[in-house]
């Protein structure tokens, strides 16, 4: 039996380094030979905190997995083996992107083409072994070939990041020169902010980190707010003359969900994209009588919102060299990767996880010559 080696999860606080079955191809699967898996505050929120969606206990109705699991559902990598009944013709060694999302197919939501709320949804990484290991065998309809894109092998798994962000902005639907406010410029954040930006809307970043705000504004950012109260960044906002008629609260926090109910204009739009680890209070009045409309946005839609991903990610790919500019071995994942998260010493935006290193190496985020290079 051939093994690999693998990050799995046994439970909170408890990721280890272990050699693996190596896994095998099912019907209409690909393996995958993965070349890097983003992490996610979601796999940081279940360190620390799962399992709440890891199915660890009881066996998920979809993939049926129960027990440890390998997390990551950020990934990329390159074909190296192909199941039986895969439709589309994968060559081996081909660079691809995974959509992450499963869906049934059969339920109301999926027949109305809403899959992200599928009543079954599952997702790899999170309800079947994931991306931070060597290789992971997905199911072919959610892989996407980087070919069109001429995409860069270190920029491929920030595809379902920006995927988030895609989804979220089109389930808000922003308008030509709308004013934006982005709430946390960490992971999605930041990938929000340049969607947004492509969309053309006039977008304001807030978060704590200079660093960060940095590279919002080099992302296209009209502005940038370095504060953490609702009366500090209103009189910055009444400073720039800006009212802002959409607002993204993406820290899943109380005190940005009461930002963002305090700062929207009447009549305006609060898309919540980070996910609240509890239940927090809502000011039923204000949403009354300021009109409101409250969206929440989960995960993606594959079929479009990965597409869409790619096309803004290769626009210019050099771009992504600040938010992911260090790719680190799978046996770092925790002293390197998850811990810095989860106790707020990460210095970077988004941390790449390469499987096949043994040291940390700078990322390389050019346009390649060749799908191949």
């Amino acid at each position: 039996m051939a093994l690999m080696w693998a990050a799995v999860y046994h439970g909170p606080r408890d990721v280890r380094f272990e050699e693996v079955p190596r896994p095998e191809p099912a019907s209409g699967e690909v393996l995958v030979r993965v070349h890097g898996c983003g992490l996610s505050g979601l796999d940081a929120a279940e360190f620390v905190q799962g399992p709440k969606m890891y199915p660890l206990e009881s066996r998920h109705p979809m993939t049926g997995h129960s027990g440890p699991i390998i997390p990551g559902h950020e990934f990329a990598g390159r074909v190296e083996d192909v199941g039986e009944y895969v439709a589309t013709e994968f060559r081996k060694g081909e660079l691809v992107v995974c959509g992450a999302g499963l869906w049934c197919g059969i339920c109301a939501q999926c027949r109305a083409g809403r899959p992200s709320i599928c009543v079954w949804q599952a997702v790899m990484g999170i309800h079947r072994n994931g991306g931070l290991a060597e290789f992971v065998s997905v199911p072919a309809h959610i892989l996407f070939r980087t070919e069109p894109y001429m995409m860069c092998p270190d920029v491929a798994p920030l595809a379902h990041p920006m995927a988030v962000a895609v989804h979220a902005m089109r389930r808000a639907r922003p308008q030509d020169n709308e004013d934006a406010l982005v709430i946390g410029s960490g992971g999605i954040g930041t990938f929000l902010t340049y969607a947004l930006v492509q969309r053309g809307a006039r977008v304001l970043a807030v978060d704590l980190s200079s660093e960060r705000l940095a590279v919002a504004r080099k992302l296209g950012a009209e502005a940038t707010i370095r504060a953490n109260n609702a009366d500090a960044i209103r009189a910055e906002l009444q400073k720039r003359g800006v009212v802002p008629t959409l607002v993204f609260e993406v820290t899943g926090s109380d005190a940005g969900f009461e930002t963002a109910l305090a700062l929207v204009e009447p009549g305006g739009t609060i898309v919540t994209v980070g996910i609240a680890s509890h239940r927090v209070n809502l000011d039923a009045r204000r949403v009354t009588l300021k009109e409101l409309a409250i969206v929440g946005t989960n995960g993606v839609i594959v079929d479009e919102d990965i597409p869409e991903a790619m096309r803004l990610l290769t626009i210019d790919q050099t771009l992504w060299n600040d938010v992911a500019p260090t790719a680190i071995p799978l046996e770092k994942v925790v002293d390197d990767g998850l811990l810095p998260m989860v106790e707020g010493r990460a210095k970077r935006i988004k941390t790449l996880v390469d499987p096949s290193i043994t040291a940390a190496r700078p990322t390389v985020m050019v346009a390649p010559a060749t799908e191949s290079a």
